[in-house]
């Protein structure tokens, strides 16, 4: 998904769901109203009708686990979202992440944020580790895991995948390696565990580290990666957990996500970004479920290595084109538990994004399903403020 972090944002009302928010000067008011009382499955929402939009003939629905205790070895995940409302942006503004929970009726386990490597905010320059210290330890004192979109960009250049200062040669060579050392010890002197999501969704072409775009060649990704994951070794900097996120394959011709792994030593987590796009007049591609969406790719990664952990960095639905409250109530609730076991995170984008529907408040009903299907204790609370151990594994193998 393309997104200026700290950038402009573009309002727009989408008219089928403006009963159900606020409008406030032409803007869709992102604050969420009432969450709902309680998590029980919204009257509409049973298993065989949520099922139906997402059919999948291995799918079975086994038995949610107990809870247990904090630190006690169980079959749960970590979950999380990206959040940014009426262009406020989590976790700078913390209020953004209270009403989100409140909706969600459940408490993070990771916040999803970014930070690019160079901003002109009023000045240009590089962008370190410590001028966001503040929100790391926010975050970690609330309990919840810190994940980061770390990008080899300018957040405000005219054309975003058009920068030939930050073309992958210019990292490979070592342009940027005193800025890198120094954003490296910085994290290495912060000390604690974090996911950062360096350079993302690089199989595609709308951001300046493909391959296809900014005179970059094929297999300088790679190079790139592995010379910035060497700096970052070469200074200690050990509590970092490196996540490799392509984007959701495509029939439209991207770069094959396998000639673009860095390797098993250079990656801890791997990921995948998708979207539902549905038939939004902004971004259509017609309507698709979980699995349709994220089986081929889940098993490209499994092929790479079976063994990795894997996390959703981004997912979401639009409301045209079907169902919303379905789709995340079936994708939540069966789908990811029962039939794609080796994804040990999920990570929601709740922002008006590019002019899609994306965030869970675009409906009651939306809101009710997220909130019955997350209640599950499959997904984790955030309980994570003491977490020491890195690489972050998967959470049933924490001590």
């Amino acid at each position: 998904m393309i997104h200026l972090l700290h950038g402009p944002f573009t309002c727009v009302i989408i008219p089928f769901i403006a009963a159900a928010l606020m409008v406030s000067t032409g803007c869709i008011a992102t604050t969420p109203h009432s969450s709902p009382t309680g998590t029980s499955v919204p009257e509409s929402l049973t298993p065989t009708a949520v099922r139906t939009f997402a059919p999948s003939p291995t799918a079975t629905q086994s038995p949610v686990p107990t809870p247990t205790k904090a630190r006690v070895a169980r079959q749960a995940i970590y979950w999380g979202a990206m959040i940014v409302d009426n262009g406020k942006f989590a976790p700078w503004d913390t209020q953004v992440i209270t009403n989100f929970e409140a909706i969600a009726g459940k408490k993070m386990s990771i916040m999803h944020w970014g930070q690019a490597w160079w901003q002109c905010d009023p000045k240009c320059g590089y962008l370190y580790f410590n001028l966001q210290v503040d929100q790391y330890n926010y975050v970690r004192n609330q309990g919840m895991i810190p994940l980061v979109d770390w990008g080899s960009w300018d957040t405000g250049a005219a054309v975003t995948y058009s920068q030939t200062q930050f073309s992958l040669s210019t990292i490979i060579s070592g342009t940027h390696d005193e800025f890198l050392r120094q954003w490296a010890t910085q994290a290495r002197e912060w000390g604690h565990p974090f996911f950062l999501r360096f350079d993302w969704e690089m199989n595609g072409d709308w951001y300046p580290w493909s391959e296809l775009r900014n005179n970059n060649r094929a297999g300088q990704f790679i190079q790139a990666w592995r010379h910035v994951h060497d700096i970052f070794t070469a200074v200690g900097a050990r509590n970092v957990t490196w996540v490799w996120c392509p984007n959701v394959s495509y029939p439209w011709g991207g770069i094959p996500i396998d000639k673009l792994y860095p390797g098993d030593g250079y990656v801890d987590w791997m990921c995948m970004d998708g979207y539902n796009k549905g038939t939004n007049p902004a971004q259509p591609e017609g309507w698709k479920s979980f699995a349709q969406l994220f089986e081929p790719t889940y098993n490209i990664l499994l092929g790479l290595n079976p063994n990795k952990p894997i996390m959703i960095g981004e997912f979401a639905s639009s409301e045209m084109g079907g169902s919303k409250a379905n789709w995340i109530y079936d994708a939540i609730k069966f789908q990811i538990p029962s039939n794609f076991p080796d994804i040990q995170a999920i990570v929601w984008f709740d922002w008006y994004a590019d002019q899609m529907d994306y965030p869970i408040e675009t409906s009651r009903s939306s809101e009710q399903a997220f909130a019955a299907a997350i209640a599950s204790p499959y997904y984790a609370q955030n309980e994570f403020a003491d977490l020491n151990v890195s690489p972050i594994p998967r959470l049933s193998q924490l001590p």
